[in-house]
């Protein structure tokens, strides 16, 4: 097995190559500095050159408000780029792991979302993994789609790394309330990807830590578990407009996971316990 992940500066990307080569699998790590996703003959060459045969495609465009601003940026990069991904997969037989996202749902109601739920994206971000997704479902048929959803890990900006800077400097914090989910590990998402890999299992997956839970509730916890002391103060999103709309509801059910013989995911609190103790000993 020959591995090719891209989006390695990010969070999961990078978390996906150092489990890799934990395990002994050759792989490599590549970024916008290595090939741009716009430019077809460059992702191409570039996979005819490594000629892996597996492709785990975890880069994207991820600013969700800017895409607002600038969706034909968006669009080329999650939509069209992971057109050239797909057909440089299959012009080498490579098996494809695509990273998608739950803003591909309407995000309406409290029922959490099944894999074959029908798609509404209510930004531009959720339009562009849609297009991402069906690249890959159309033109593919060795590949996992793995649905995921507030990501957080040691390398980049997150939620959690935010939460703990600014409870440090201030006495209380204003944080939406009514927008549910399960935040994600990214070293829990890179070791269910590791173990898909070698697999024939191929599919749409849920893959996110267990337990749903509020943005404002992730942050007590997160001050909790931190020993800080700033307050959280709940608000509606209504309250705290942003250009692209958020989905209340980004529940997502996680059970085919299991029901395909995978290890599950660890729960939201286990999952946190183990970034704050790998942040503090930074």
């Amino acid at each position: 097995m020959k591995v090719l992940v891209t989006g390695y500066a990010g969070q999961l990307g990078y978390e996906v190559v150092r489990l890799l080569e934990s395990r002994g699998i050759e792989c490599r790590g590549v970024d916008m500095a290595d090939f741009s996703l716009t430019d077809e003959k460059a992702v191409l060459d570039y996979v005819l050159s490594y000629r892996p045969t597996v492709i785990v495609h975890c880069a994207a465009y991820t600013n969700v408000d800017k895409a607002e601003s600038e969706p034909e940026v968006c669009a080329a990069v999650n939509g069209m780029g992971t057109v050239y991904m797909v057909r440089a997969a299959l012009s080498v037989g490579a098996k494809m792991v695509y990273i998608s996202t739950d803003y591909v749902f309407p995000g309406t109601g409290d029922t959490p979302w099944n894999v074959d739920d029908p798609y509404g994206p209510k930004n531009v971000y959720g339009l562009s993994k849609v297009q991402g997704e069906d690249a890959v479902r159309s033109e593919m048929t060795r590949f996992f789609i793995l649905r995921t959803s507030w990501v957080f890990g040691r390398n980049g900006r997150n939620f959690v790394r935010t939460m703990r800077r600014l409870g440090k400097e201030k006495e209380e914090l204003r944080v939406v309330c009514d927008q549910i989910g399960s935040p994600t590990y990214a070293v829990d998402l890179a070791r269910v990807i590791c173990d898909m890999i070698p697999t024939d299992k191929y599919g749409i997956y849920h893959v996110r830590n267990e337990g749903y839970i509020s943005w404002a509730d992730f942050a007590r916890m997160i001050m909790e578990k931190s020993g800080l002391s700033c307050r959280i103060i709940p608000v509606p999103t209504a309250e705290y407009p942003t250009p692209a709309r958020r989905p209340l509801n980004s529940r997502m059910n996680g059970d085919k996971l299991a029901e395909a013989g995978f290890v599950p995911m660890p729960t939201v609190e286990n999952a946190l316990d183990r970034y704050i103790a790998e942040l503090d000993a930074e």
